[in-house]
């Protein structure tokens, strides 16, 4: 049996700031960080012990440091993985979150949603957002380890999620995993048909506490 668990970083400067997340590189707060704690407790509970393990993060710093609490009980090396980033937003990151709503242009309902420009400058489109996730989680399926944990960001989560269903690129521009900051995905594919599942989808229960 092969698992990944799929951790989407927790509260960061950004949020509470009410800025524009995306490639700006904001820190966890100080929630944050005990959140991150609780989160490498409960990795560390799901990770059979005595297994071979590897850990990868987006490059940024709230993941980064995300990754560091997981590394801690784990006892490994994180991978820092840039093609893990969360969708970058241009010119609007690091912005006020209003000044973005006042000027994003809502994907159409039909048509070409992949490609579709929300209105911001240098802001990255579903497919290339797709394209980068899809990538990374391609070189990172192809190892044999048995045990991986990916930390990430809320809509890039979709994205990883997909990739491991083997969605076509083509055919992701509705689809959209709901996640909130801290949540942990669980992802199997067993041995006998190898088939893919999602075991739980963005369970917060082990920051109740926090």
């Amino acid at each position: 049996m092969r698992r990944l668990y799929v951790v989407t970083h927790p509260e960061s400067v950004h949020h509470v700031s009410r800025l524009v997340g995306g490639w700006f590189d904001s820190e966890l707060t100080e929630r944050g960080l005990r959140e991150a704690d609780r989160i490498a407790e409960r990795i560390r509970e799901l990770v059979p012990e005595g297994s071979e393990v590897e850990l990868y993060a987006s490059d940024l710093r709230r993941t980064a440091q995300t990754a560091q609490a997981i590394a801690r009980r784990l006892g490994v090396e994180p991978a820092l993985v840039k093609g893990l980033r969360e969708k970058s937003y241009g010119e609007a990151e690091g912005r006020a979150q209003d000044w973005l709503d006042e000027r994003f242009v809502p994907p159409p309902p039909t048509g070409d949603r992949m490609n579709h420009h929300e209105g911001i400058e240098a802001a990255e489109t579903r497919q290339e957002l797709a394209t980068r996730v899809y990538g990374a989680m391609e070189a990172i399926l192809a190892s044999s380890c048995a045990h991986q944990v990916v930390v990430t960001h809320g809509f890039a989560l979709t994205f990883v999620v997909a990739a491991w269903i083997d969605l076509p690129l083509e055919s992701a521009g509705y689809v959209s995993m709901r996640s909130s900051s801290g949540g942990i995905t669980v992802l199997e594919q067993d041995d006998f048909f190898h088939n893919r599942a999602v075991v739980s989808l963005n369970d917060t229960s082990h920051l109740e506490a926090v």
